[in-house]
């Protein structure tokens, strides 16, 4: 039996996961089902606190699809490509229904799957449960502060902010990035994984809410519609669709969170703003021009609101100058051209952004050429394995961000588990 620096033998020593949010809970059912002895480290009293936020308290477990092209990442697409599908959606679904014990039931409008009860605390508990069934200790509570690689045949030494430093045969760190302080992200992982040697793309607030100073459109605070966004990139356009919120400050909603990581980026590059263009319903520039040319009796507001909410018709047409009672048939072509303009291609007016505070998940990270794409195994320290968010790639919102939580998570933990009793045979 191989014996560390401490006395134990290196078969004893556990797999220690740091964080217990969605991709830490995974991970640490994952090496635990793998024969691993496993120690779980959360600074928090409870864990899985972004689990309890999520989906408006009722956590959008899964998306009802998978699209890698979806997903955002500063590095190789194709890597990101083969982790991410490295756990077909059918398997993950089918581990939440069996193993955790959550019936998931889509939501046809979105595409989402949801637990059964609309109770994002019973996916957050269910995994606690699993966890502990296959043996996971479970530390609440417990601030990490610091790792310190192997020297020899030493082990691996999590420090703790409080109490003894846990020798560990590995070290799986899944302690998400800086978005949404509040439930414990606070960059600490980050900042321990680059102590090591990990270098780190620059990170960035994404799935934000835009803000607007002055904010043009705070009357319209509340009002929500569907739309489709679109903005450019590089020599092509993003484009993105779904549910848009006015808020007193700015906007929100999926449409918008989702393209806010351009505005973010472009804003944080301190050149010009990130153009947004936004169409309000489901006619385009042509379809509008076709419905406006028509000379149907009623008036434009009447046909507007047929199409969009009443407070946000009646705000276009007097941005566009036009009399809300004027007819389709005294409308004049300069007054057609300027609405549909904004119908179809509104030029949204963000200034800024919520940051951190309100992100749902942090841009950038680790590079994925930094870790081994089969088991997340770091490049630079061997023995420590990264999952979730502290790596480079999210995806929209809709699930999509649990589902690299999970696959990632269930890497790092085979892999973890995996490198343990390679190690031990080697000692």
């Amino acid at each position: 039996m191989g014996v560390d620096g401490s006395g134990f033998g290196m078969e004893s020593l556990p797999v220690v996961v740091v964080g217990a949010g969605a991709a830490g809970l995974l991970a640490a059912i994952v090496a635990a089902g793998e024969g691993a002895r496993v120690v779980l480290l959360e600074r928090t009293r409870d864990g899985g606190r972004k689990i309890l936020v999520s989906g408006g308290g009722r956590c959008n477990v899964l998306p009802s699809e998978v699209d890698p092209a979806r997903y955002v990442t500063d590095s190789s697409p194709n890597t990101m490509r083969k982790i991410l599908l490295s756990w077909p959606l059918a398997d993950q679904r089918r581990f939440f229904e069996e193993e955790v014990g959550l019936r998931l039931v889509l939501e046809p409008e979105t595409g989402k799957l949801f637990p059964e009860s609309n109770r994002a605390r019973d996916v957050r508990d269910g995994l606690l449960a699993l966890a502990r069934r296959r043996g996971v200790e479970v530390r609440f509570g417990t601030a990490v502060v610091g790792l310190r690689p192997p020297v020899g045949a030493e082990p691996w030494r999590v420090l703790l902010e409080d109490g003894e430093p846990i020798p560990a045969a590995a070290v799986i760190v899944a302690t998400g990035g800086l978005s949404v302080p509040a439930t414990g992200s606070d960059g600490t992982g980050l900042r321990m994984v680059k102590q090591l040697g990990h270098t780190l793309h620059d990170t960035y607030p994404a799935l934000t809410p835009l803000t607007a100073d002055p904010p043009p459109h705070a009357p319209l605070a509340g009002v929500s519609t569907t739309v489709e966004i679109e903005a450019p990139v590089g020599k092509g356009r993003f484009h993105t669709g779904g549910g848009f919120l006015f808020t007193h400050r700015g906007y929100s909603g999926p449409a918008v969170l989702n393209v806010s990581h351009l505005a973010v980026r472009s804003r944080m590059a301190g050149g010009p703003r990130q153009p947004v263009r936004v169409r309000w319903a489901e006619l385009d520039a042509e379809g509008w021009e076709r419905a406006l040319l028509e000379r149907a009796p009623g008036t434009v507001l009447s046909l507007l609101r047929r199409h969009l909410p009443s407070r946000l018709a009646d705000a276009l047409l007097a941005e566009a100058e036009v009399e809300p009672a004027r007819t389709l048939a005294q409308l004049r072509k300069e007054e057609r051209v300027r609405l549909v303009e904004l119908l179809a291609r509104y030029p949204l007016p963000w200034t800024g952004d919520e940051g951190y505070k309100k992100a749902e998940v942090t841009g950038g990270g680790v590079p994925l050429s930094e870790v081994d794409p089969r088991t997340l195994e770091s490049r630079v320290a061997p023995g420590l394995f990264l999952c979730g968010e502290i790596l480079d790639a999210f995806g929209p919102i809709g699930g999509y961000n649990f589902l690299w939580a999970w696959s990632t998570g269930r890497l790092a933990g085979a892999g973890a588990a995996r490198h343990t009793v390679r190690r031990s045979g080697e000692e």
